[in-house]
């Protein structure tokens, strides 16, 4: 019998079934951190949705995120909605909407700004706020960019050597403009991945005051969102407890100190409200109560109650349902509730 005709030995065969084992478990957990990536939860539903009706948009919690600070940094800067539009469409073909440390040579964060090109430092890139800043920086000093294709308007900030690929973004880009500036109400759910974590409202406050300046709690306007007069970035700006606040010596009666009210302008700030839904509300409110929930996973956000609607975590497949019968309106305000 010549060699080739005997049997591998025992040992061989169980070298196979490892390596096989070993292969299956590596698909598994690539598997996993894919699911993880797109933001899908254990039964399979997605982290976020954006949209209404037929038209509607799946992203994870971080993508979300990530999309609510550079609505607001553009909001506050008086910014129209199709800017976020732009801006948010470029994040999406650069980054997927992640904060990410590396890409083309230099490249970095959630508009993959180079250094090297005059965009800031690396750490200053690595902060959505600023990144955020800088971008709309740069198309404001495009003539008539919201009259131009949204393709040309980011290819004249980026200079990408793939201009045409912002374009299959706007669709998705346009529906989480329209969510996270407020003209579309109640139009934003997520569903935290393992529910909320525990809410440290001194935080909220801070992330609130970087996204939209001080004015939001109900005091002064004079910080900004870019972090050039509002402090430094990554801190709370100052912000304690005060109006639009709660907290020791401050905030609305009933509330407790894991509660941050932010106070609502009533009157010709525009109306809206969901097909078929009560209440309507104001769209700075909504622009605020979606932040809260695009936010809820890396902040804590257990409830959050304005115009009528309430949106938990715990009851997040619901989304924004009508609130129970006698429970405050909060047409004035936007009640966000911390998880203990």
């Amino acid at each position: 019998m010549s060699d080739s005709a005997v049997p591998p030995p025992p040992a061989r065969r169980g070298g196979r079934r490892s390596r096989v084992a070993a292969s299956f478990a590596v698909l598994l957990a690539v598997v996993g951190y894919v699911a993880l990536r797109c933001g899908t939860s254990g039964d399979g539903s997605p982290g976020c949705t954006v949209g209404t009706g037929s038209h509607t948009y799946s992203l994870s919690p971080e993508q979300a995120a990530n999309a609510a600070t550079i609505s607001a940094v553009g909001t506050t800067r008086g910014m129209p909605e199709r800017a976020v539009t732009i801006a948010l469409a470029t994040a999406l073909q650069e980054s997927a909407l992640r904060n990410i440390d590396y890409g083309d040579r230099d490249s970095l964060g959630l508009f993959q700004q180079r250094p090297s090109q005059g965009w800031g430092t690396a750490g200053q890139i690595m902060d959505p706020v600023y990144s955020a800043g800088i971008f709309y920086d740069r198309l404001a000093e495009v003539p008539g960019y919201s009259r131009l294709p949204l393709t040309v308007a980011a290819q004249r900030v980026q200079r990408s050597g793939f201009p045409q690929a912002y374009a299959k973004h706007e669709p998705d880009a346009a529906l989480l403009a329209a969510a996270l500036t407020g003209r579309s109400a109640a139009s934003l759910n997520c569903a935290p991945a393992q529910g909320p974590r525990t809410g440290d409202p001194a935080r909220v406050r801070g992330e609130l005051v970087r996204a939209f300046g001080a004015g939001v709690l109900g005091g002064t306007s004079g910080d900004t969102a870019d972090g050039k007069g509002g402090g430094t970035p990554g801190t709370p700006g100052g912000a304690t407890t005060g109006p639009g606040t709660t907290g020791p010596g401050g905030g609305a009666p009933g509330n407790d100190a894991r509660t941050v009210t932010l106070p609502v302008p009533t009157e010709g700030a525009g109306a809206v409200g969901p097909e078929g839904a009560t209440g309507g509300g104001t769209r700075r409110g909504w622009e605020l109560a979606q932040w809260a929930v695009a936010r809820a996973e890396s902040l804590g956000v257990a409830e959050v109650a304005y115009a009528g609607r309430v949106w938990s975590a715990r009851d997040a497949a619901q989304g924004w349902r009508t609130a129970p019968p006698g429970t405050p309106p909060h047409r004035g305000e936007v009640v966000v509730r911390l998880a203990r």
